[in-house]
């Protein structure tokens, strides 16, 4: 008698090629379409194949916070196959996307079956917990400054592109979605923006930003504090944490 080998285990790199085998729909969303909703009933999962997509919560007073940008090869959604009924988080597309989108049974399914998976999986929703952590410090040590700096130095290790002026940012944010991003307000952040095209260190468009000394950024975003002004006019941009994003 024989049998198929059985497939090595290994950590996972790509969450669509680890779950390519599994049958699920194939679905396409626009700019600006939500793939769900925060409250939604959570019965799928989602597994990025193309665009990107940013994964939010609202606060109390109803503003927008952005928690994290997931990209091609990455899962959201995976909630629904740890036993959640709603939706904890929004996802919108901030590009055309398409995804995978497989049921939760299935998912879940896929854990059991395959323990290192499952390792992955609490491995990767660490991160996201750290990320998240870090970001609320932040809210409560860093300036308005310091945290658009470090988002913009952030976006431009992910996502900046060489071109003649320095780096483009080829992720289609806009200024709203910046200070969701910074927990800032958008009067905050358009200031803080102000103040690094004013030093010459970035350019501004709609939906587009140009990194031009992404090491002056790296620096400023180094020493971010509270009470650290990185050597730029601090009375540009107020250090205290705004309540709404």
């Amino acid at each position: 008698m024989s049998c198929s080998p059985r497939r090595k285990e290994r950590p996972v790199e790509r969450w669509d090629e680890e779950l390519a085998e599994l049958s699920g729909r194939v679905r396409h969303w626009p700019a600006g379409a939500a793939l769900f909703r925060e409250g939604d009933g959570a019965d799928w999962v989602v597994v990025l194949r193309s665009g990107r997509v940013k994964v939010t919560c609202s606060t109390a007073a109803g503003a927008e916070v952005v928690l994290w940008i997931l990209g091609p090869g990455e899962v959201l959604g995976e909630s629904a196959a740890l036993g959640e009924r709603e939706r904890p988080v929004s996802a919108a597309a901030l590009e055309p996307v398409t995804g995978l989108c497989l049921p939760a049974s299935s998912f879940a399914a896929h854990l059991r079956a395959r323990p290192l998976v499952m390792s992955s999986l609490v491995r990767l929703l660490g991160r996201r917990l750290r990320e998240a952590e870090e970001k609320l410090v932040e809210l409560y040590s860093v300036d308005t400054l310091g945290r658009v700096t470090r988002r913009l130095v952030e976006l431009a290790d992910r996502y900046g592109a060489r071109c003649p002026a320095g780096l483009r940012i080829t992720l289609p944010l806009s200024q709203e979605e910046l200070a969701g991003w910074t927990g800032s307000s958008r009067i905050a952040t358009a200031k803080a923006l102000r103040v690094l095209r004013d030093h010459g260190w970035i350019e501004t468009g709609r939906r587009e930003i140009v990194i031009r000394n992404v090491d002056a950024l790296r620096r400023r975003a180094g020493r971010s504090s509270a009470g650290s002004t990185g050597g730029l006019q601090r009375g540009r941009v107020s250090g205290a944490v705004p309540r709404q994003a």
